[in-house]
């Protein structure tokens, strides 16, 4: 599952949220310390595990 990052835009706190698509699609993610619902997604880095078959 993805990870998200977001930002609170009541009490600044940056928080990151494992979120299955239907969850994010769905948008009601909220502050863990203040439960605020005024986040914003922040840009986060993207990285892929791969195995190498030999």
């Amino acid at each position: 599952m993805p990870l998200y990052e977001y930002s609170c835009q009541e009490c600044k706190k940056e928080f990151s949220r494992v979120l299955t698509l239907k969850e994010y699609e769905r948008g009601d993610v909220e502050c863990p310390g203040c439960k605020s619902k005024k986040v914003e997604q922040k840009p986060a880095t993207f990285f892929a595990v791969t195995s190498k078959k030999s």
